[in-house]
């Protein structure tokens, strides 16, 4: 007897993108999906592509680290994410946020967010739009995309160019002494965790006295 999925037909990888990218404009078209009460901000509603070194936290480390942002940026607060898309998603989901948030990320299918996402290359960390400002946001909150320190250096530029001095960094315990170097910030006790479970340990940095020790 044959094999039941023997026959179930493959999709090649470019039926797939096709596919992402039909639902992805469709889900532009009817706005954010609310029947199940799930909403394009809902952490998980745009897929980790690996292939961007795209990781998301789980649903409490998102909301930790989201609850962190607004007690740093205070009421009016401005919160600048840089590759922490996880993190935006929890600010947005939260109703009458008194903040402001922006988004700087590599994946353009953030770009559904409307004027709060950024197009952001760490490779070119000061081609940034004109409406992001030197030194405009109450707390700049990143999470690099590798564990180098070029990468960490080249993002540490955009870092301090946006923020008025705070800075929550989340990245490897490998890259500690490099997180002190390149942007004065001290490992905190809180361990984030993600979504799927990496094979390197995971820290937060900060530069200011935060609920996460």
């Amino acid at each position: 007897k044959m094999d039941d999925d023997d026959d179930v037909p493959q999709l090649s990888s470019q039926a797939l993108a096709a596919l992402q990218e039909f639902y992805l404009e469709q889900e532009q078209r009817e706005g954010p999906k609310t029947s199940q009460g799930s909403s394009q901000y809902s952490v998980g509603s745009i897929e980790e592509n690996w292939q961007l070194s795209q990781f998301w936290y789980s649903e409490e480390t998102a909301s930790c680290l989201a609850d962190e942002a607004i007690a740093a940026a205070g009421k009016d607060g401005k919160i600048a994410c840089i590759s922490a898309p996880s993190v935006y998603q929890k600010l947005k989901e939260r109703e009458g946020l008194a903040v402001s948030v922006c988004i700087l990320e590599y994946d353009r299918r953030f770009s559904v967010y409307g004027e709060e996402f950024v197009f952001y290359d760490y490779n070119s960390p000061l081609s940034l739009p004109e409406n992001l400002l030197p030194h405009s946001f109450d707390i700049v909150v990143a999470d690099p995309p590798y564990l180098s320190e070029e990468c960490l250096k080249k993002t540490a530029e955009t870092i301090k160019y946006l923020t008025k001095g705070k800075i929550l960094l989340c990245t490897g315990a490998v890259m500690e002494e490099q997180a002190a170097k390149h942007l004065g910030v001290k490992m905190c006790k809180f361990i984030p965790r993600h979504s799927r479970n990496l094979a390197n340990e995971f820290r937060c940095y900060v530069n200011y006295v935060s609920g996460l020790d």
